[in-house]
């Protein structure tokens, strides 16, 4: 006989209950927590059949089947939603979880988001791809600290000059009706920089203004010219990248921090490949866009070298004035910058 059997048996009941509240504490810190399912509700202004709405669908497919069931997207296309303002401000109240908009819808919580939106910031698309394989996790970053989680940017194209009569230098487009989007404050400040005074209009009414003569000029990706049949009212097209434009594709943290971390991975790896899948064939549409319009009838114009020199030098002045009032974070502009000159330094060098 030990010891242990000679002790009287109330001797062990207090540690017996420590034990057994030890035991539940473990339980109940190993429990897995427990996630309803989840309907993302998600606006964009894109219509059926387009790149967008593709490539969401398949995303949605997938994310359903692989999360059996627990995480569905309900989307609603072709600005049933309305435009970004809108849309923003559904998402801030939770009637909607997640949008594919334009950057300057996400303008007003996080301005940085524009930063590519400067006007003649680039000269092609080789430098917007050094540039956005260096920043664009930033900008995702910083749009996270602003309680959205962004899955990647996918390129619009660059916006050209076309009008109803031959532009090739500044003074030219100065004398135009000029349109700019009415919720998108970076165009306008764009076109100001440049003392033009623009004609705000949603999209949906760019049409009947060029049909009327309210507007005789816009700034269009040649794809999104085509598909807005805004090219049958425009004879002329300026070789100049006058703004680069593009989207991207968000949901509240609120609604993200609802699933499980699988379901949050499962989400991100399908919406960011989805966004991935839209950026890199968006150039190769603008493209044949191009050609396409060629094809339409419309003439591209070409700057001569002097009207070429005024253009950059009056956006490099305007955007020296955007970063003094705070279009876009000092920081970030400064970086962007010393990108630019990184790679046309390193371009210069190689010739």
């Amino acid at each position: 006989m030990t010891i242990f059997n000679q002790l009287p048996l109330t001797m062990f009941r207090p540690l017996n209950a420590s034990l057994r509240a030890l035991a539940l504490l473990l339980t109940l810190g190993l429990s897995v927590p427990s996630y309803a399912a989840t309907t993302l509700k998600i606006a964009t202004l894109s219509p059926e059949g387009t790149g967008w709405m593709i490539e969401l669908r398949e995303a949605a497919k997938n994310i359903r089947v692989r999360t059996e069931d627990q995480v569905k997207l309900k989307i609603y296309p072709g600005g049933v939603m309305g435009d970004d303002k809108a849309v923003l401000r559904k998402l801030r109240i939770g009637q909607l979880h997640g949008a594919a908009m334009t950057s300057g819808g996400v303008m007003q919580p996080y301005p940085d988001i524009a930063l590519y939106n400067l006007p003649l910031v680039f000269r092609d698309s080789a430098e917007v791809d050094f540039v956005r394989s260096r920043l664009d996790k930033k900008l995702m970053s910083g749009l996270r600290k602003k309680k959205f989680v962004g899955f990647g940017l996918a390129e619009v194209g660059f916006a050209y000059p076309m009008t109803k009569q031959p532009v090739t230098a500044v003074a030219d487009f100065q004398n135009r009706r000029v349109w700019a989007p009415d919720n998108d404050p970076g165009a306008l400040k764009a076109y100001s920089s440049f003392n033009i005074t623009p004609t705000p209009l949603p999209i949906a009414d760019v049409l009947t203004g060029l049909q009327t003569g309210l507007i005789d000029s816009i700034g269009s990706p040649p794809i999104g010219a085509i598909a807005l049949q805004w090219h049958t009212q425009v004879d002329y097209a300026l070789e100049l990248p006058l703004m680069y434009v593009y989207g991207l594709f968000a949901i509240t943290e609120r609604a993200f921090n609802r699933m499980s971390e699988a379901e949050q991975a499962i989400v991100t790896e399908e919406l960011t490949a989805a966004v991935s899948r839209v950026d890199s064939v968006s150039r190769r549409d603008n493209e044949a866009a191009g050609e396409a319009l060629v094809g339409e009838g419309l003439q591209w114009l070409q700057p001569s070298a002097t009207e070429l020199d005024e253009w950059y030098a009056i956006a490099d002045q305007a955007n020296q004035k955007l970063k003094q009032n705070d279009y876009v974070s000092p920081e970030m502009f400064d970086e962007l910058m010393s990108l630019l000159e990184e790679y046309r330094s390193g371009q210069t060098a190689a010739q």
